[in-house]
Parts: structure tokens; sequence; C-alpha cells
């Protein structure tokens, strides 16, 4: 029995019945993330129908909250939203609000707990330096002795950003195992957004807003779906020709190399392995995030998903996060952006801007990390390209 979701009402379809309503639509939207959910929000208010479709059963997509034990979690790793675009923070702030969560991860390696991102309380703990001064000389000489000049790769990056001691306890582990390669095969460009401070300030986020939205991610998408009718537990692929015939257009967010049969050969990725448990404990580590930068380490965090909202339930749910080389069937997480994949990607952006009847979108069909706000920002612009006319 496959679960259909019309609006905000729940129905069930009973073996037999027909997987896809008759009726014509305006849009289908494949996927129930957060760029379709906007797009759906934008033109059911100029009066558009909507069928949104998700071969997951829950919508939200990778923001989806599980609630476990009155515990919103995070079931695809920690969402924390910030931006420093005002227009986007009273967007999202129309349908919920937001609580005041700070994103301070702390980095344990080996036992040994520092604070990120890298700033003077992290310097100080290091080196014992007390001054800014202090520090900049600190990673100068480092840099100097590393003769690191012109950064061509990861590791000549981090050691240029902030010397040989940070990069080999606080990068160099973490890196190569979120990335399954060595720190010296991956691009520059991938280090270049870590923030560095030379003040003790552990926000992590240099952006103006920042926050949780109280009640979990699922109070947003549910608001921006409604209206649509949703089909959960289905496939796009399984279902093409009759589902496309339900529209006039389709918005897709899925892989882009998926949509057109892998003409020029498949994009890579890298995906997650995620193990949780319900602790029968109020607090385990203290704190929302805690990095593992060693490579003996199997994980690369720990998530506590109550320390998100401030939570003081009885119980806690921890979250161990595995990055895992990515095969067909697997959960895509981050587009591996090298020269090769990047070339592909254009060959298949070539041919996804002579579909007339197609508008592509989010990380996957652009094959672009997005953090949050980003996805957003470019769902408004694509429905702004879309109704400009009306």
């Amino acid at each position: 029995m496959d679960l259909v979701i019309f609006g905000d009402k729940i129905n069930h379809l009973e073996k037999g019945e027909e997987n896809v309503v008759t009726k014509k639509y305006d849009y289908l939207i494949v996927g129930a993330g957060l760029f379709g959910s906007v797009f759906v929000y934008e033109a059911t208010k100029r009066g558009k129908k909507c069928l949104v479709i998700d071969r997951r059963s829950h919508i939200g997509g990778n923001v989806y909250c599980e609630n476990i034990e009155g515990i919103n979690v995070h079931k695809y790793g920690a969402h924390i939203f910030h931006t420093s675009n005002k227009s986007i923070w009273d967007y999202v702030n129309q349908f919920v609000e937001f609580n005041r969560y700070t994103n301070s991860p702390v980095a344990n390696y080996n036992g040994e707990i520092y604070n990120l991102p890298f700033n003077m309380n992290t310097f100080n703990k290091l080196w014992e330096v007390r001054t800014p001064q202090e520090a900049k000389k600190k990673i100068e000489e480092q840099k100097n002795e590393a003769g690191v000049k012109e950064p061509k790769n990861l590791e000549e990056q981090a050691i240029s950003l902030v010397g040989t001691d940070i990069y080999a306890k606080l990068i160099k582990g973490y890196t190569e195992k979120q990335w399954g390669r060595s720190a010296t095969e991956l691009p520059a460009f991938i280090i270049k957004r870590l923030p560095v401070r030379f003040t003790y300030d552990n926000n992590y986020f240099n952006d103006k807003y920042q926050g949780i939205p109280i009640g979990g991610y699922n109070v947003i998408i549910e608001k921006m779906l409604e209206g649509a009718d949703i089909h959960l537990n289905t496939d796009f692929f399984s279902n093409r020709d009759e589902l496309e015939a339900q529209a006039d257009k389709v918005v897709f967010t899925g892989m882009i190399d998926e949509y057109f049969n892998y003409r020029f050969g498949k994009l890579e990725y890298r995906s997650l392995k995620f193990e949780s448990e319900l602790l029968d404990i109020d607090n385990y580590q203290g704190n929302a995030v805690i990095n593992y930068t060693d490579r003996g380490t199997p994980y690369t965090r720990i998530i506590e998903h109550k320390h998100f909202e401030f939570g003081n339930q009885e119980k806690t749910v921890i979250t161990k996060e595995y990055p895992v080389d990515w095969k067909q069937g697997d959960e895509p997480y981050y587009p591996i952006n090298d020269s090769k994949n990047n070339e592909v990607y254009k060959k298949y952006k070539n041919l996804a801007e002579n579909q007339e009847k197609v508008i592509f979108g989010g990380r996957l069909a652009m094959y672009k990390y997005y953090d949050m706000h980003q996805v957003i920002g470019a769902a408004l612009t694509t429905v702004e390209n879309e109704f400009k006319q009306n």
C-alpha cells in the first residue's frame, strides 16, 4: 500500500488502484526537497496547480526531521540555517519562528578538544599564544617552513591558512575521511570557505542571521507544500511517461545525468551513512556537533540533535556520520567538482538548457554544493524567470 498525500490530507491507495491522478497539472515537481518546495509555494500563490512526487516516504528531502522522544532528529545530517541576505531570512521567517542557535562545533583529536572555527581559542589551546599577532606569526613561520607560496591543492591551501600544526591535527584526517582521497589530490577551493578568525569567537558562520526553525524543518516544508497534491514512494523514472503526461511542465531536482540516461557518463558524488542511537541519558556530549579529526576514527562527527533546540528531554539521540564512496543506488550528497566531473556536467547542462518544458534546479540537477539559503535563492530566481511575463 503506497502512502500518498493530497495537500494536508493523507490517503492510502489500495492495491489495484491507480497510482497517479488523471487530472491535469501546470507543474510536476520531481523531488519534495527545499528547491521544489519553494517553487511549489510560489507557483501555488500564482494560481498554478502542482503535483509533487518523491521517491522517499517523506517530504522535505535532506532537511527532513524525524521526531524521536520529542527530539527533532536531523535525519540526513546537521542542517543549520544561516544567511546574510535579509530578504532570504525574512522569506523563511514567514513560515516559522527561528531560535537563536549559534553553530559552534568542537573538534576532538584523539581526545584533545579544540574550538571551531579556527580562532584565538584554538590557537591558545594549541600554541599558548594570547594575541592575534602571536598567532599570525606562528602561522607565518609554519607556512614558510613548509615552503607554500602558491597553493596548488587542499593540503597546501590549508597550510597557507592555518599552518602545519592545525592542518595535521584538525584538517588532514577529517578531510581525507570526508572525501576518501589524499588531501594532496583535492582541489584548493574546497578549503577556501573555511573560516579563520583572530578573535575569541566560536561562531562558525560569518553570516548575520542564523538559527534552527522551532519545531524543525518539517514545519517549513509542510507550509510550502500546502495546496499541492503529493505522491510519496513514487519513482519518477519508473513511471516517467505517465507522470510527465500529467503536467504542462516539469521541475526536476534529481540527478541531471540520470534524467538524460547517463548519455555522457555518470557524475561522481560522495555519500554518507548515518548510525543513530537513542540513549537513556539527558546529555551525551554537551554540544550539537563534535568533529572527530583523527584519521583512525571511522566517522567524521557525532551529532546530538537536542542541542539544536536547547532540549531538556530525559533522553538524547546521537548520530554518527560516516562518509562513504558513492555507487549507483546510494544517496548522492556531495558532488565531486573536479575538472573531469565539471566537464561532464557542462555537457548535461547544455542539454538541459534546450529543454523547453523542463526546469532543472537544486544541488543534484545543478551538480553544485548548496547551503540552504543558496537553494532558496536559486529557487526564487527560477520562479522569477518562470513567471516574469505573468
